[in-house]
């Protein structure tokens, strides 16, 4: 199970920092791939950036270090908000293509918040 934590972890970790990135560090006006940001200030966007940011790292930083482990379990319940309010932002505005993808990072972050808090 530790290592299917660890792998879920990672790509989790990957792919908010990959996402995070993106927001925190380009321009509003060059996120046009993503329909959503247009309807947020580009502080707003980059606040979730952050927040997406903050939370890949915590999956892996604190569990690896053993330093205040219990970040771990709740970045990734971060995560699971994050992606919940997605889901409810783009049901609201009719866009369906993004739910698959944001279910799939709502339950993987979910698996590791519950494992991670199990394993305390």
């Amino acid at each position: 199970m530790d290592i299917a934590l660890w792998i879920v972890s990672g790509v989790l970790a990957a792919a908010y920092l990959l996402a995070g990135t993106m927001k925190t560090f380009r321009p509003k006006e060059k996120l046009a791939g993503l329909p959503w940001t247009q309807r947020y200030s580009a502080g707003m966007v980059t606040f979730i950036g952050v927040a997406e940011l903050l939370g890949g790292i915590g999956l892996i930083l604190p569990w690896l270090t053993g330093i205040a482990p219990v970040l771990t379990p709740l970045a990734a319940s971060g995560l699971v908000l994050v992606q919940a309010l997605a889901i409810i932002h783009h049901l609201r505005h009719g866009e369906r293509k993004p739910l698959p993808m944001n279910a799939g990072l709502l339950l993987a972050a979910l698996f590791v918040a519950v494992f991670r808090f199990a394993a305390l």
